[in-house]
């Protein structure tokens, strides 16, 4: 059997045409061979060879493997041998039918691996959830699970703090959790070819995210807290809907005689006391909002307007942002002037 190797510490079985057996039996020579010798194997490349279980000869004959790649196979289950890489960094398991019960290790989140794997492909199989043992892997930094059957992410992804980058792009996922916003490190984000409908104001808090993958979803709106996104150096939208389908489905419910009452009492600066209100209402006016229209005066609580503005960002690109005001008027430049007029600036905000 030919070795091809890329350095004494690495071996490459990449697409070798013999048996799942013959493979099996020349891995168990080979690591019968290395117990004897001082230079550890650290880079095991095995993919494309139609394995259906990982070899046994990883329980005992590589303890100081640091990649392993068995991507291309077709492996329906990663047996126990993975839980005795004690010092695995990356493994690479792309293309192969994981996904099923029983597609991980029983135990791999109280394994070595959960201090030691810090990067792990699993794209190309048919996950359609998030296992909840990944979410034990504190250490992991980079987490693909790209095309994919996931319909949703959980929200103890924000368990994974150390990690750096997301890949969930191809699957089916309709919703963002606020939760991903915990994630401080996290510089690539690719939810790219998903079904989501909109973005979570929270995703402003990812302060480290440079790049932000969001192209072929459902998205009809950004909200406007994506700018505080300084860092953010890629953003790619390309095939939603952003704003057409949104402003012809746009309503307005007019508000309520208790807002209507609420807005009298800011818009016109009636003062009052805590001596003169019941707690929940004292509670209500303090949870007033500005109009963002700058020729308004006027506040909203529970009844606003939705607004698409398109703004510009990063100095290359104009995108629709979310803003919300306190009456249809104020969408209109002709009427702000008049109903400016008759407000006054002095008001609470939330």
């Amino acid at each position: 059997m030919e070795e091809a190797a890329l350095g004494e510490a690495e071996l490459n079985w990449s697409r070798l045409s013999v048996s799942a057996e013959a493979l099996e039996s020349e891995l168990e020579a080979r690591a019968e061979e290395r117990r004897g010798s001082r230079e550890a194997l650290l880079r095991l490349l095995l993919p494309y060879n139609r394995l259906t279980s990982l070899p046994r000869a990883l329980g005992s004959g590589f303890p100081h493997l640091q990649l392993l790649d068995v991507s291309g196979n077709a492996l329906t289950a990663l047996g126990p041998e993975l839980l005795t890489l004690s010092g695995l960094r990356t493994l690479l398991a792309r293309n192969n039918r994981l996904g099923g019960p029983g597609s991980l290790p029983k135990g791999l989140g109280q394994s070595p691996l959960c201090r030691s794997l810090q990067v792990l492909n699993l794209s190309g199989n048919c996950f359609q959830e998030l296992p909840a043992s990944l979410l034990e892997l504190r250490a992991l930094q980079t987490l693909s699970l790209g095309g994919n059957q996931l319909q949703s992410i959980p929200a103890e992804i924000e368990n994974l703090q150390s990690l750096e980058c997301l890949y969930l792009g191809g699957n089916f996922i309709k919703e963002i959790p606020p939760e991903l916003a915990n994630l401080p490190s996290l510089n690539y984000l690719v939810l790219c070819d998903n079904k989501i409908q909109s973005v979570p104001p929270q995703l402003s808090q990812l302060h480290s995210l440079r790049s932000l993958s969001l192209h072929n979803n459902l998205l009809t709106y950004l909200p406007r807290e994506i700018l505080n996104l300084i860092h953010l150096e890629e953003l790619s939208l390309r095939g939603n809907p952003l704003v057409v389908r949104f402003v012809r489905d746009l309503t307005y419910d007019p508000p309520t005689l208790l807002e209507l009452a609420a807005r009298t009492i800011k818009i016109r600066s009636i003062s009052y006391t805590p001596y003169d209100l019941p707690g929940n209402l004292l509670r209500y006016l303090g949870s007033a909002s500005n109009c963002p229209n700058p020729k308004c005066g006027g506040v909203y609580f529970d009844c606003c307007v939705r607004q698409i503005k398109f703004v510009d960002f990063c100095g290359k690109y104009r995108l629709p942002l979310m803003h919300y005001l306190c009456s249809p008027e104020c969408s209109s430049p002709c009427s702000s002037a008049s109903h400016s007029s008759t407000s006054q600036k002095s008001r609470t905000t939330r």
